[in-house]
């Protein structure tokens, strides 16, 4: 019997082409944030998600056997999203799964990357990909965590640059960190190894690297490309381009967001090798970087196009807030979002009272209630307490929008996060003065979480 895989992230290089090539031998189920134009005409089938909600995300993996996690790094989907792309992330994985959990999914499947094989500081793309692992890993789900270096093929985003790169620029004077090593693998090859790890229970519960059969320097990857292309380039290293300097004309040659150059760039400083002990042992004939990249450049195969989307059409002024605050007394979610409309009562003197009648929580100046939030008991729990907005002059909509207190990898952090929230004040003003109130506030509230005697949380958790 055919296993059902829902594919998170199915619109992206990965996702597109896993459709393409094993539609035939499992039930697809494609995952996207908006509407299919047209169903009929497609021959698998695609469900609307909003990846943000847990209950979304739920809904999302019903009757679903495997899940594949290949989101990175979600582009904004409100007019302001206060909080990193880190933090956003966790939050992602922690829904997908818990739901994954719920649906009694037999496996998640996670494409992620190497991690550094040298003693530089870990970057920050690279140590997300890691807490994300971590995340997904978290509930009861077998996890199979795929870590990559490069992934070249055709539309391929990382490669796209490098091609982008040598097309634009007759010189290059790369960063010293370009003589890094890396194993890249052709897009073919990672799709037999993902296919090879769906409900194969060898995999589970355990990290996997993944790459070819060659170790090549970056710079070499750019050599190669140039050579593929018939491009004479001058190609060497200069020691003191910065890695924000290589970010900078990397966005600018190749016309690509400095929010996606990012990854590959900050990934350069480290050794992205195989590690023997994680390595998997398939008899795979691996591509090679060269005939890689000339595949990637001059494929002879129809190249995987998404179908055609309806955009859902939302309200025009909402905000997304995720912020993480450190736990080091591994205190409950339940216990913070009790605490802190008493912290918070306290730090404004009274002028902001906060009063929790066990259903509602209340914000309100003097007599005038600033903002409501009803608690979702039903879906709360000792790791999220969820409250949804309800009422206040602050608010524009009570039927929209929630905010949420989240326990993360392993009760080391919390999420403090508000969504689809739409403020009542004129944007410019709001902008200004209450979206900043709430990140001081925010952070201050953390300091007050170091400041709590241990004996004190426990007891109250």
């Amino acid at each position: 019997m055919k296993k059902t895989v829902a594919i998170a992230g199915a619109t992206g290089f990965i996702g597109k082409w896993f459709i393409d090539k094993y539609k035939e031998e499992f039930n697809i189920i494609a995952l996207s944030r908006n509407k299919l134009k047209n169903p009929q005409e497609n021959d698998i089938e695609w469900r609307q998600v909003d990846l943000y909600s847990i209950s979304s995300t739920t809904k999302a993996l019903e009757n679903v056997d495997v899940g594949i996690y290949l989101v990175h790094s979600m582009q904004p989907s409100t007019r302001m999203n206060q909080g990193s792309f880190e933090d956003t992330d966790i939050l992602l994985a922690d829904n997908f799964s818990r739901a994954a959990q719920h649906c009694e999914l037999e496996q998640i499947i996670y494409v992620g990357g190497i991690l550094p094989k040298d003693d530089f500081k870990i970057s920050k793309h690279l140590r997300s990909r890691y807490e994300v692992e971590k995340t997904l890993g978290s509930g009861l789900t077998p996890l199979t965590s795929i870590r990559a270096g490069i992934i070249i093929g055709p539309n391929g985003s990382s490669f796209r640059i490098v091609q982008k790169l040598v097309k634009n620029l007759p010189i290059m004077a790369c960063p010293e960190w370009t003589k890094s090593l890396n194993q890249p693998i052709d897009i073919l090859d990672a799709l037999k190894i993902i296919k090879w790890c769906i409900a194969n229970k060898q995999t589970f519960n355990k990290p996997l690297e993944i790459g070819g059969s060659q170790v090549i320097r970056y710079m070499d990857l750019l050599k190669i490309t140039a050579k593929k292309m018939n491009k004479k380039r001058l190609i060497f290293s200069l020691r003191f381009i910065t890695v924000g300097l290589s970010k900078l004309w990397v966005s600018i040659i190749t016309g690509t967001s400095k929010f996606l150059v990012s990854p590959l760039i900050e990934s350069l400083k480290h050794t992205m090798t195989l590690n023997t002990e994680n390595r998997i042992n398939l008899d795979i004939n691996y591509i090679s970087v060269e005939d890689s990249v000339e595949k990637a450049l001059n494929t002879k195969e129809k190249i995987p196009e998404n179908p055609e989307f309806i955009k859902i059409s939302s309200e025009k002024n909402t905000v997304r807030s995720v912020q993480r605050i450190a736990n080091p007394s591994k205190r409950t979610a339940k216990f913070v979002a009790r605490i802190y409309p008493i912290w918070l009562t306290k730090t404004f003197a009274s002028l902001v009272n906060a009063n929790f009648d066990g259903e509602y929580v209340k914000f309100s100046f003097f007599k005038i209630i600033l903002l409501e939030l009803k608690v979702i008991k039903s879906r709360s729990d000792d790791k999220r307490q969820l409250f949804f907005i309800s009422g206040g002059v602050l608010v524009k909509r009570n039927d929209l929008g929630w905010l949420e207190f989240r326990s993360v990898l392993n009760d080391e952090y919390l999420i403090a996060a508000i969504h689809e929230y739409v403020p009542k004040l004129p944007w410019i003003i709001y902008k200004f003065t209450q979206a900043k109130v709430h990140l001081i506030v925010m952070k201050q509230f953390e300091k007050f979480l170091f400041k709590i005697p241990n004996q004190y949380s426990k007891k109250n958790n």
